[in-house]
């Protein structure tokens, strides 16, 4: 059974970095994009980043652009996502996702993924 597994999360002050990783196991996912989304208490779930099979990225310009990076490792069938000048407003659980099949580009819709890890917290502090 396909499972997605995230970890890196932590408290880091303001300006900080951390980088998130998602472990993917019981099935590949290497020719489908793949994302992370966020969602603080109250609010919705929020896309973050996304990334092709191909490597091809899209970002949410309004909050992470030039922040954010989101890679990929197919080989190890592995999606990151390095976290860099860090806000209080980043905090939230981030959420890794996949998609079961082909999509055309980067969704950014979570009904679009089919596969969710855990979740995994992000506190920045002031």
């Amino acid at each position: 059974q396909a499972q997605l597994v995230g970890s890196g999360g932590g408290l880091v002050q303001a300006g900080g970095s951390l980088r998130l990783s998602c472990a993917a196991s019981g099935r590949t996912f290497r020719e489908y994009p793949m994302g992370w989304f966020r969602q603080a208490p109250g609010k919705e779930r929020e896309f973050v980043a996304g990334i092709t099979w191909m490597g091809g990225t899209t970002y949410n310009e309004d909050s992470v652009k030039g922040r954010f990076i989101i890679s990929r490792d197919n080989a190890k069938n592995t999606l990151y996502l390095q976290m860099n000048s860090l806000k209080p407003e980043d905090t939230a659980v981030y959420y890794c996702a996949a998609a079961g099949g082909l999509r055309i580009g980067v969704p950014q819709l979570p009904r679009d993924y089919d596969y969710w890890g855990q979740g995994t917290q992000v506190t920045v502090s002031s």
